[in-house]
């Protein structure tokens, strides 16, 4: 039996180590295809302390029925993301291109000295096209103090008697107070 030389080991040992990489590049190419992409999430800042806040609920529409009702394949995460905000400090939000880019509308949740809750709403129309930075004042006014903020990607509905509206799909919680 012939003796295998030097030069036909190490050509060998090289075609088996790059036999092996491109197997382990392989899988790592169909597990990173076939990842489910993360859920966009916000990050908020107030006061010193920034958080990560995941969606409260996630729906991905479907295609629409033959009624022309949308389809929503829904997760309910029901987080809301604890964030105290001193009267005075701003809650700063970064959103992510999925939020920036899409129409949402943010809830704000302001109370009276006396308990009473007042909402007022912002939306995408308020802010420049793609804003990734938004600011929310946390005692715009003397009486009013923010206790929290639900940011919502939303779609045109219509219900039976015809008449058009939004609906949330997608929300972000955050309380402040």
């Amino acid at each position: 039996m012939p003796k295998l030389g030097t030069r036909t080991i190490l050509a060998l040992a090289a075609a088996a180590v790059l036999v092996v990489v491109v197997a382990v590049a392989a899988v790592v190419a169909v597990a990173v295809r076939n990842a489910d992409e993360p859920d966009p999430e916000i990050t908020a800042y107030a006061h010193g302390t920034a958080a990560t806040v995941p969606p409260y609920r996630f729906c991905e529409v479907t295609q629409s029925d033959a009624s022309g009702q949308l389809g929503l394949n829904c997760r309910e995460g029901a987080t809301t993301v604890t964030l105290p905000t001193p009267a005075g400090a701003p809650l700063q939000l970064s959103l992510p291109r999925h939020i920036a880019d899409a129409p949402w509308v943010m809830v704000l949740e302001y109370d009276l000295p006396d308990g009473t809750a007042v909402q007022r709403l912002a939306s995408y129309r308020d802010y420049p096209e793609g804003t990734l930075a938004i600011t929310v004042p946390s005692h715009p006014e003397p009486d009013l103090r923010l206790a929290g903020v639900e940011v919502q990607l939303v779609v045109p509905t219509r219900d039976e008697t015809g008449a058009e509206s939004f609906a949330p799909y997608q929300a972000w919680s955050i309380r402040t107070a």
